[in-house]
């Protein structure tokens, strides 16, 4: 089959979106299939075609947000490379301007569309707005994901429960919605010889002693994950034990001002900021910490989640849908209702070694329904769908 993939990000672009398309790419080449892709150029602001790995790159304008472009809507040079490509299916990936342009692709060479549905955009609008009309901006993203999910696509993915009674409750999506967690690649996070050397430079580097108890979270470092109430939780936590300490693995807008809370606190020798870091590096984090956390309310997936677990790391997460058909509390990790329930949980992991050990294989043994190669399967069924839908009509 021939796949054609339609993104605003894409590499170098270093998110989650990246991360899942690259591995989906990936493991449908090695099902034999071809796959091609379109994005925005973040490097120049011109219009390039690498052959050799079948990617369109359009030019672009900066929007200000994590170093992503806009591009425009329509490109006669990429239209007529992609005519040639001759694709069975298009695989958009956003709902902007190369997911308009995507539509007209389809609609010009009679190409079915499925459409993965990535970013909650009403939790995210304050970046635009920067507080002004937040209200009016967040009716306007849902009018866009209603409009562009309905009308754009033959069929519709997105990776959570949470994210699908949304979309029928709250936006009035009458489209078919396929539930298709995204995938990772789980042997990038088991522990091996390279990593430990890494661990081992790692906890030189910030003074880490094999008697700490550390409680990592991996992500963009922002207003909307929380982190603040995650540091909050470290006052009570260093009285029970100074050995506890927190480190975030990331970059983002939030640093300044969570570096100012945490000297507030005075929490300065048990919490940790490595600010951005190569992601290649990232598994080696996930194997120093003892347990992965998170206080994120507005996640659709939470994939950084799911690799904690896949790195055999017990996986606490405050109880939000999102993280329901993750996290199986008891077995994997805990879902917690209040800051005293995590510090509960955190004290349990930390005084009980055998519950510990139980807890660490059971999340490991969570993730296999996780793999690249499950996640290309399920989608595979989705293009079959569309494209049976595409002859009937």
């Amino acid at each position: 089959m021939k796949i054609g993939i339609f993104t605003d990000a894409y590499e170098p672009h270093i998110s989650g979106v990246t991360t899942s398309i690259k591995m989906l790419k990936t493991a449908l080449e090695k099902m034999h299939h071809q796959v091609y892709i379109v994005t925005a150029n973040l490097i120049s602001n011109k219009f390039k075609y690498d052959e050799e790995n079948k990617i369109i790159y359009l030019p672009g304008i900066k929007t200000g947000i994590y170093g992503t472009k806009l591009t425009g809507i329509y490109s006669n040079k990429a239209m007529k490379i992609i005519k040639d490509w001759n694709l069975d299916v298009i695989h958009s990936q956003t709902e902007f301007s190369i997911g308009y342009f995507s539509r007209i692709v389809a609609k010009k060479l009679n190409i079915p569309v499925v459409h993965t549905y990535h970013t909650l955009y009403e939790d995210y609008v304050h970046y635009i707005t920067h507080g002004h009309f937040n209200n009016a901006a967040k009716k306007l993203a849902i009018k866009i994901t209603k409009y562009y999910c309905e009308k754009h696509c033959d069929e519709l993915i997105v990776p959570t429960e949470k994210i699908k009674e949304l979309f029928i409750n709250k936006y009035n999506i009458k489209k078919n919605i396929n539930v298709i967690p995204t995938g990772i690649d789980i042997d990038k996070f088991s522990l091996n010889s390279k990593m430990k050397e890494n661990i081992t430079k790692i906890k030189a580097k910030y003074n880490l002693s094999d008697d700490d108890f550390l409680i990592g979270s991996v992500g963009r470092i922002a207003p909307e994950k929380s982190f603040d109430k995650l540091i909050s939780t470290m006052t009570t936590l260093v009285k029970e034990n100074k050995n506890i300490k927190l480190m975030l693995v990331g970059g983002g807008p939030d640093i300044d001002s969570l570096k100012e809370l945490t000297k507030k606190l005075n929490l300065t020798n048990n919490v940790i900021f490595t600010d951005k870091v190569l992601y290649d590096q990232v598994p080696s984090y996930y194997n120093l910490f003892n347990v992965v956390a998170s206080f994120s309310k507005t996640e659709t997936q939470g994939l950084t989640i799911i690799e904690g677990l896949a790195s055999s790391k017990p996986t606490l997460c405050i109880n939000d849908e999102s993280f329901k058909a993750t996290i199986i509390p008891n077995y994997n990790g805990y879902l917690f209702n209040s800051d005293k329930e995590f510090i509960d949980d955190i004290l349990k992991l930390l005084t009980n070694k055998k519950l510990y050990k139980e807890m660490s294989t059971n999340a490991k043994n969570s993730t296999y329904k996780y793999s690249k190669e499950v996640f290309a399967s399920d989608i595979l069924k989705v293009y079959h769908k569309a494209i049976e839908k595409k002859i009937e009509d």
